[in-house]
């Protein structure tokens, strides 16, 4: 079982990396005016997918085994407002985010992965709690790359 675990472990730390580096190779490839723009006025921009992302980070994975990952500081709202957010401002946050998650999910061991911790009171295994913040971050990074797409072919 162990060795389940340990390859489960690695994995999920080899794919949120190339999560990470497939969106960050799409933003590079979009101008500051596209990296903030909105295709339609329900539509999120690069740049609010960047600072939500990395939002949910910092609060999914801080302190992950011991407390509640929707942190009482997260204002998830927000998150989808650009106010005086730079690209450079937002590209920073985005890796304390993901520096948050390495972080968190790089030390665990075997038997952290016996422990139940909580997202918004609801208790996860920590199994549960990593492959919901992977399938979470693989649909807004989608829509990172799709929209570097649409604007570097416009």
């Amino acid at each position: 079982m162990n060795e389940i675990i340990i390859n489960y472990h690695a994995d999920a730390i080899k794919s949120f990396r190339n999560y990470k580096k497939l969106a960050e190779r799409a933003i590079e490839q979009v101008s500051d005016e596209k990296f903030f723009a909105a295709i339609d006025a329900e539509a999120n921009s690069i740049a609010v997918l960047v600072k939500h992302i990395a939002g949910n980070a910092r609060s999914r994975w801080r302190d992950f085994l011991t407390t509640d990952g929707e942190k009482a500081d997260r204002d998830r709202d927000t998150e989808f407002e650009l106010i005086g957010d730079t690209r450079e401002s937002l590209m920073q946050y985005w890796e304390t985010g993901w520096q948050t998650l390495f972080d968190a999910i790089e030390p665990l061991t075997p038997d952290d992965f016996t422990l139940t911790v909580k997202i918004r009171g609801e208790p996860h295994t920590v199994i549960e709690a990593i492959n919901r913040q992977l399938t979470h971050y693989a649909y807004h990074v989608g829509q990172i790359v799709l929209l570097a797409k649409h604007f570097r072919s416009a």
